[in-house]
């Protein structure tokens, strides 16, 4: 493992594997998993029932691993909470842990399961990475014993374990090289927050690969440090994502931050119907390569697709865009004396209607302002389009700022609707330009079809900015956004190295202390 320094004084893990040559394009695999869940119980079952479960999702697993190495995969990426679900708490959630150690011991866990304890998981994905060939992302449990006291001073949960949400990457030998412990947990009560951001990367012949989890995109550490400081090619990607319209569908964001950030990213995403979970895809800086969005049927899916090793990143790159160039030259469209306010996920937009087949139009919030020019083919006269504007704190957390421009159709001609998730429209465009007067570089461009398509080949961002169509008229849109993040004004920092079961544990602490005190008093 390497280690370097990194001014956040975040920690590194640089986990490399060594290899002679390199490749100028690989197969890269991501499986959409049906994940078998356990009985709903609120003490733990047994470590064998445990066990039981989790071998039957990795049957469906390894069935997935053979068929991607069968097709030349080099690599495949399983989805997050795959083995066992989500719906845990600290206690329940215990008998599926294992004690999953850093990757600097030489380990290949299918030829030595039990050097470290009882690791029937690991050994089991060890040997299908080993037998197939292939490297293999899966995500588990892991539990790290720690010495609880009752001091103030310890962060050590009761049960004497730090319970982390993690992924773990074996090579085509089966040898352990890469563990990532998920920092920006989301509702997920039965994992601690590490005490520092993990950044993790591995090298193979074809290209550095970096790994993050989930809620991990919307945050700079990892996922902006690992493109911009540590220069990965790849990111993989394992996710248990709720599709929530008209911006945060999965294949609509992460194709977009796929795009924005200059890297592949190889999203798994579970597939759980009921909770609007589905959307996986191998995504490249020019667009999606293949994608998956399915709520008809509770069916897994493999998607394999051949990807550059080492695509270009406009971070990295002297003529990276400048995302406010042309908003900020040009002079402001006329505003529509209509502009009306509206809501998306809590945050409320400013809006205005596009009331004609073409025209130019701005709209602005605070210091953004949002500039669209349009023309339809034919305005569908039972649809409505509006150019919405956001800048601030998102949603009811008020946690992460952003700067958000989007067109979206609404869902119905009632002006009060605009915002509401709508998965059909009729209305196609022959031309539209998209832009704003952005206080970040981190922006990601977004263009969501009918039905929940992605429109691969149709759109680009050009160096001043402007989110643009091309090759003549688009499919029925229902949105076209650029979805920017204005990192340094969040509300908090996740780099803090303060954890939520620390914390918890801090004030339970206080509270027996109040309460003995109490107890003090009245004797």
């Amino acid at each position: 493992m390497v280690t370097s320094s990194f001014p956040t004084s975040v920690a590194v893990f640089a986990l490399i594997t060594l290899q002679v040559g390199t490749q100028d394009s690989f197969k890269a695999a991501v499986y959409e998993h049906a994940v078998i869940l356990p009985n709903k119980t609120e003490t733990p079952v047994s470590q064998e029932d445990a066990l039981n479960l989790m071998n039957k999702n990795i049957d469906i697993l390894e069935r997935a691993i053979k068929q991607a190495a069968e097709q030349g995969a080099r690599i495949i990426v399983t989805p997050e909470d795959a083995l066992y679900g989500w719906e845990f708490t600290r206690e329940t959630v215990f008998p599926y842990l294992e004690d999953i150690p850093d990757p600097q011991v030489n380990w290949i866990p299918c030829q030595d399961s039990h050097r470290f304890g009882h690791t029937p998981v690991q050994a089991r994905l060890s040997c299908l990475a080993k037998n197939n060939s292939i490297y293999v992302l899966a995500n588990l449990g892991d539990k790290k014993p720690c010495n609880w006291t009752k001091s103030r001073h310890s962060t050590c949960p009761p049960n004497g374990y730090f319970q982390y949400n993690t992924n773990v990457v074996y090579n085509p030998e089966g040898k352990l090289v890469a563990r990532y412990h998920k920092y920006h947990l989301y509702s997920e009560p039965q994992f601690d927050v590490p005490e520092k951001p993990e950044l993790v990367t591995f090298n193979t012949t074809f290209g550095r690969f970096g790994i993050f989890t989930c809620f991990d995109i919307f945050f700079y550490d990892p996922a902006v440090t690992l493109v911009k400081n540590f220069h990965v090619d790849t990111i993989l990607f394992p996710t248990a994502w709720k599709n929530v319209l008209p911006l945060l569908t999965a294949i609509e964001f992460h194709s977009a931050w796929a795009m924005g950030m200059g890297v592949n990213l190889l999203a798994a995403n579970t597939h759980r119907v009921s909770l609007n979970m589905t959307g996986s895809g191998i995504y490249a800086p020019n667009g999606s390569e293949v994608y998956h969005y399915d709520m008809k049927t509770e069916l897994g899916k493999l998607l394999l697709s051949e990807v550059d090793s080492h695509p270009v990143s406009p971070l990295a790159h002297p003529t990276a865009v400048n995302w406010s160039a042309y908003a900020t030259t040009i002079k402001p469209f006329p505003v529509q004396k209509s502009t009306f306010t509206g809501f998306i996920s809590w945050d409320e937009f400013n809006f205005t209607e596009l009331f004609e087949n073409a025209g130019n139009l701005t709209v602005c919030q605070k210091e953004l302002c949002c500039h669209l020019s349009y023309r339809m083919l034919q305005k569908e006269e039972n649809e409505v389009y509006v150019l919405g504007a956001f800048t601030g704190l998102h949603g009811q957390r008020r946690r992460e700022y952003w700067q958000v421009c989007t067109m979206l159709k609404c869902k119905t001609t009632n002006l009060t609707t605009c915002g509401q998730p709508v998965e059909t429209a009729s209305t196609r465009f022959e031309m539209f330009s998209l832009s704003g007067t952005f206080g970040t570089k981190y922006v990601f461009p977004e263009v969501l079809l009918t039905e929940i398509h992605l429109s691969p080949g149709k759109f680009e961002v050009l160096k001043d900015g402007r989110l643009v169509n091309k090759n003549g008229s688009s499919g029925p849109i229902l949105t076209v956004s650029l979805f920017g993040r204005w990192y340094t004004k969040d509300s908090f920092h996740s780099s803090s190295g303060t954890s939520n079961s620390a914390i918890t544990y801090l004030l339970i602490f206080i509270l027996l202390m109040i309460i003995a005190l109490q107890n003090i008093v009245l004797v």
